[in-house]
């Protein structure tokens, strides 16, 4: 089998892959991540997907490099993560009873060959009404700064909403699992 490599230092997505059960390494790719103007959130994760796959496929010539990007959008406005605590709350607020899109590009890249494998798997998160004190609770508790979205689904995060919509639950936490094998299946790593 080709070595496979997860262009990506998050530990998020790291565990996600280890659901596979393939042997991976994990490379940090050196992307410069800017939004280009007027750049559509679906495009940008699409590129960011694709560079951080081919920068890493540079450095590992005969691999099959996974890159992934995601960004998080309510109301057509990109999220980021919130970095702090103020911020934590108040983009949770600014969630609260709306519905929250994750966009999140996945490619394959076959170092090998060139040849590219990519992919925008979409993942909407309906919130509840939520209070302040809610917000504050649940921020206190799992300090989720370093999210987009400011919140984790795998643990109280699920909480927070009233439903979840989208093909591949893995894709609201950053590597849609379900797109991957059949990218993988086509380059002949066949799962289980």
């Amino acid at each position: 089998m080709q070595e496979l490599v997860l262009g990506s230092t998050s530990p998020f997505r790291r565990e996600l892959l280890e659901k596979l059960g393939l042997p991976f390494s994990a490379v940090a790719p050196d992307v410069d991540e800017t939004r280009r103007e007027d750049e559509s959130p679906q495009a940008l994760v699409l590129r960011l997907a694709e560079a951080k796959a081919r920068a890493v496929a540079a450095a590992h010539p005969e691999a099959l490099v996974i890159g992934s990007d995601q960004v998080a959008c309510v109301d057509e406005q990109i999220l980021g993560k919130p970095g702090n605590r103020e911020k934590a709350i108040a983009q949770l607020e600014s969630m609260s009873g709306k519905t929250v899109c994750f966009h999140t590009g996945l490619c394959l890249c076959n170092a090998a060959t060139g040849k590219t494998q990519v992919v925008c798997d979409d993942f909407r998160v309906h919130f509840r009404q939520l209070g302040h004190e809610q917000i504050v609770r649940y921020v206190d508790k799992e300090e989720p700064f370093g999210c987009a979205g400011s919140f984790k689904s795998e643990g109280l995060g699920i909480a927070l909403f009233r439903k979840l919509e989208g093909d591949d639950p893995n894709s609201l936490v950053g590597l849609p699992l379900i797109q991957l094998v059949s990218m993988l299946d086509r380059e002949g790593i066949r799962l289980p």
